[in-house]
């Protein structure tokens, strides 16, 4: 291998290690602010918002690195869908790191309301959800496997059932004043960043399956039109 060869895949390597850190990054933040919305933590919803800078820094600093490598060094085959592929992950981390922004924002808005424990239940039980889906698509991209990917479309059911069991219990509730009205709104936007994260991980999985094999089934542009 030569010397400009050797320069290139250490540059690679170290852009594939920080999309493993962007996407600790999201985790800490799906763990955070769901913490400052169900606890009503204010201090800590704010460090989530905070931190989302520190978040989109990294995500700007590592596309500018994918950009540089692929004027000077124009790979082909694996190595420009390793390219490709990350600057669509790291669109999808940072994403994930803004929706978690709604949601301590979210938690601001509510305070100090206190939500009912069968929401505050559904809502943890999302914030597993994105967890596992978020480790299972960093897993997959760290191992470059697909078939680790692919058990993401099955997994992103169970977040779809818990956003319908979160919305059929916000109906449940009467809806005796202004209040109760806003409560409902804003934990239905809570359900649906969180909807959102398990999608954008179904995102990282399906570049995954194109770094490896070259092939890509996107998702409808009614998805895309959402993300």
């Amino acid at each position: 291998m030569t010397e400009t060869r050797k320069v290139f895949h250490d540059e690679l390597d170290e852009l594939c290690s920080d999309v493993v850190r962007l996407s600790a990054m999201a985790s800490e933040a799906i763990q955070a602010g769901t913490g400052a919305l169900l606890e009503f933590d204010l201090a800590t919803a704010e460090r989530v918002i905070s931190d989302d800078t520190f978040m989109d820094a990294l995500a700007h600093d590592m596309e500018e690195r994918v950009y540089l490598l692929l004027a000077r060094q124009q790979p082909m085959a694996g190595d420009l869908r390793t390219l490709v592929t990350i600057v669509r992950v790291v669109h999808e981390l940072e994403r994930m790191g803004d929706l978690m922004g709604n949601v301590a924002k979210a938690a601001r808005r509510l305070y100090p309301r206190q939500l009912d424990p069968r929401l505050r239940g559904i809502i943890d039980r999302m914030r597993e959800q994105a967890t596992a889906q978020l480790q299972v698509a960093t897993d997959a991209f760290a191992e470059r496997d697909p078939i680790r990917a692919r058990a993401l479309a099955d997994m992103d059911d169970v977040m779809d059932d818990l956003q319908k069991e979160l919305f059929r219990t916000i109906f449940s509730f009467p809806a005796r004043d202004e209040a109760a009205v806003q409560l409902a709104v804003q934990v239905a936007l809570v359900g649906r960043y969180f909807e959102r994260i398990a999608d954008h991980a179904v995102n990282v999985a399906e570049r995954v399956a194109y770094m490896v094999t070259g092939r890509l089934h996107p998702h409808s542009a009614a998805d895309a039109v959402l993300s």
